[in-house]
């Protein structure tokens, strides 16, 4: 299995819509409105892939050639050497390692290029698989009580932290 990342094409703009739009994933980050296709394409023609211009850098994973999630780093803060990330994996390519390696992968670029001190990531207490594969990666986590709110009810976050 060949996994790689590369930056966002005007070809992923379904990716991004389908990922965007979901609710289930509004949840876990810092949006809770859908996003219109027009948006998205002017996000993905107007970003620079610059991390030090945009303060983000999304990144397309892939298998074998064939699109299997995304990979993102925001939050940006060059002067503290950290940045905020998020990983969202296609269904059909979960439970194969895809998000340890393609992770494992940005880490190394976070290491070497961007000179990062640290990532971390907000992750819902509840979403086990996820807890895991962070922590199976060396993250750290700290409980944050009543940190996401789904519309009905606060639930906890852990807050992961890995020092690179």
């Amino acid at each position: 299995m060949n996994i790689s990342l590369r930056a966002m094409e005007p070809e992923d703009l379904e990716l991004l819509y389908v990922v965007e739009n979901d609710p289930d994933l509004w949840n876990v980050g810092s949006s809770n409105t859908p996003y219109s296709y027009f948006a998205l394409k002017e996000f993905i023609a107007n970003t620079t892939n610059d991390i030090y211009a945009d303060k983000q850098l999304r990144l397309v994973v892939e298998v074998d050639g064939e699109v299997a999630g995304l990979l993102d780093l925001m939050a940006f803060e060059p002067e503290h050497r950290r940045a905020e990330m998020g990983i969202v994996i296609l269904e059909q390519f979960r439970q194969r390692g895809v998000a340890q390696r393609a992770m494992t992968m940005l880490f190394d670029y976070c290491r070497s290029k961007l000179h990062l001190h640290q990532v971390y990531a907000w992750v819902p207490e509840d979403n086990i698989p996820s807890c895991k594969l962070f922590q199976s990666l060396g993250f750290h986590a700290t409980l944050v009580r009543d940190w996401l709110f789904n519309g009905e009810e606060f639930k906890n976050a852990a807050f992961m932290q890995l020092f690179l």
